[in-house]
Parts: structure tokens; sequence; C-alpha cells
């Protein structure tokens, strides 16, 4: 589906215009247009595909939604892939992106349900002095938008890690804690597989061989590689003290496990020893004299009872009970 499809003119946006009216504007010095789509079909993408000559390859990954990041080249044109990363109700939400770029003319095609990049046109006809740089600002503000989307991601999982910790030392919240780590460690996972490989990407737009399309524009490239690198800085805090956090946490279940078994192990002496009286006295050999004792019956209670409470005092004060 089109979302737009404009035509600008030295940074200023000239009007709206029709798939058959893009051939009349490539080609044309300052002059560029800028088409947005949304889950196009195969038809439709092949449509575009004639009209901008776009790579076949290229085309197959953008209908694809299960792309890594990339930044790839074909000849003047540039081809990107990126991911959309966004928090909703405590699961991430994944969409990606293409972008296709060439001399005077700009393709997004956004696959998944996701937030929409109006506010990234609008910004960019605000800056008609930054907008004269073509699609490769256009590739800019569509990457510094994505990657600006991932903060909000990061202070959410810190959050979430930050809840956790406040959890793992109470006692019966072990399993719920190991659960809601293991979840956060997948989040983190998916967050940094997303940000990592279009740090390489904008990397190359803004290092020393810079693709001709993306000349004027390095300097915003590098800004945004530096974000990136922030954000992969948080990811990585964020997915060690998880495994820090994850590994505390089953030493407190292993804690709480020795806890058990040593209240079953002291409760097991105690009754061991009123088992072992109560079997020697419950023996019938002839020559036991304290079982013809009036009193015998009541001074076995009270020996089996003092014994276990004796044991039971000393297990207290050593904590096992």
């Amino acid at each position: 589906m089109i979302i737009n499809c404009v035509a600008y003119e030295k940074g200023h946006r000239l009007h709206d215009i029709q798939t058959e009216e893009i051939g009349d504007y490539l080609g044309q010095p300052d002059r560029f247009v800028w088409v947005a789509l949304h889950e196009p079909d195969e038809a439709e993408m092949a449509r575009f595909q004639a009209v901008f000559g776009l790579h076949e390859l290229a085309v197959e990954d953008a209908l694809n939604g299960h792309q890594r990041p990339k930044l790839e080249e074909y000849g003047q044109s540039l081809f990107v892939i990126m991911h959309m990363i966004t928090m909703r109700d405590d699961q991430l939400e994944t969409g990606q992106v293409a972008v296709f770029a060439g001399p005077g003319y700009v393709l997004s095609v956004r696959l998944h349900p996701g937030r929409g990049f109006a506010e990234v046109r609008q910004r960019c006809e605000q800056e008609p002095a930054l907008l004269r740089h073509g699609p490769a600002f256009v590739i800019y503000a569509l990457m510094d938008t994505i990657v600006d989307r991932y903060f909000p991601v990061v202070e959410a999982l810190q959050a979430e890690l930050e809840s956790i910790e406040d959890q793992i030392f109470i006692r019966g919240t072990a399993r719920r804690s190991l659960e809601r780590l293991y979840q956060l460690k997948r989040q983190t996972m998916r967050l940094k597989h997303a940000a990592m490989p279009l740090g390489e990407a904008a990397g190359h737009l803004s290092g020393v061989r810079v693709p001709t399309l993306c000349h004027k524009t390095r300097e915003y490239f590098r800004d945004v590689y530096d974000h990136l690198n922030r954000i992969e800085a948080a990811v990585d805090t964020v997915r060690e003290m998880t495994i820090t956090a994850i590994q505390v946490n089953l030493s407190m279940v292993a804690i709480d496990e020795g806890e058990v078994h040593k209240r079953l192990a002291a409760w097991a002496a105690i009754f061991a020893v009123a088992t072992i009286l109560a079997g020697i006295w419950g023996m019938n050999f002839t020559h036991m004299p304290e079982l013809d004792w009036r009193l015998g019956y009541p001074l076995a209670l009270l020996v089996m009872g003092g014994a276990c409470g004796w044991l039971y005092q000393r297990f207290r004060r050593a904590g096992w009970l």
C-alpha cells in the first residue's frame, strides 16, 4: 500500500504525484521522489522495481520480513535494512524497514505493524537546507529516528532488571524471578541483534570509503554511529548484569533447597533417636530388668522426650530449624 509519493526540489516539497508521474522527475538535477510503502505485495514491488531499476535480490530481501540489518551497494544505489524495536505491554515488537535510495529517488518499505514515519517526513520538510542533500539525508533521518526509538526500549529493559533485582532476595520469588530474567535476556539479545549490524552500516556510511550518494552526509551518519555505540554499551551492560542476576538467583535457589534439606535432616535425626530407643526397648529379650519396673514406661518416654528436646534445641541454635 502506498503511504506517500511526493516530489521534492532543492529541499522543498513540490506536491504529491502519481506512480505514473515518477519517471518525469527522475534524472532531473536537484529533484528527487520519496515513496513510502507499507506491506506491499509482489505486484506492487515489481512495479516500483521497474520504475527505479531496483536489483531483484534487494527487492526479494525487502519483501522478506526476517532479514538481518545490513547495507548493500548496487552501483550508485544503496539498499538498507533496519529493524524497528518497540516495547508494548512488556513485550518487544519487531518490524522491518527497507530503504532503496539512488540518484533522484528514495523508496521506503515498512513491514509488520508498528509506528510509521510521518514525523520523519515532516521533520525533513521543515529543514529544507538539509533536505537539499537529497536521498542520503532521508536515509539518515529514517535511521536516526529508528535508533532514537531504541533508547526507550533500553530504559525499559534497565527498569525491568532493577525491578527483578529488588525481588531476588525475597523468599519464594526465585522461580518467578528466574523466568523474568530469562525473558529479559532474550529481549536484550533481540535489541542487540538489531543495533549491532546497524552500527556497522552507519560506520560504513561515515567512514573512509563513503558511497557517492552519501558524501555530503558523512557527519550525520557519524552521529547515528555514536548513538548506536551508546546503545550497544548499554545493552551489553544490561546483558552482563542479567547473567550475574541469573547466577545469583540460582545460588538463592540452591540456598533455599539447602535450608529445606537441613530441616529435613534435623527432623530425621530427632525422630531417629526416638526410633532407636523405642527399638531397643521393643526387643523381646528375657533379661531386660527395666521392662519389669513400674516406672519403666514413663521413664522411657521421659528419656526419649528429653533426647528429642535436647536435639531440637541444638538444631535451633545451629539455625537448622
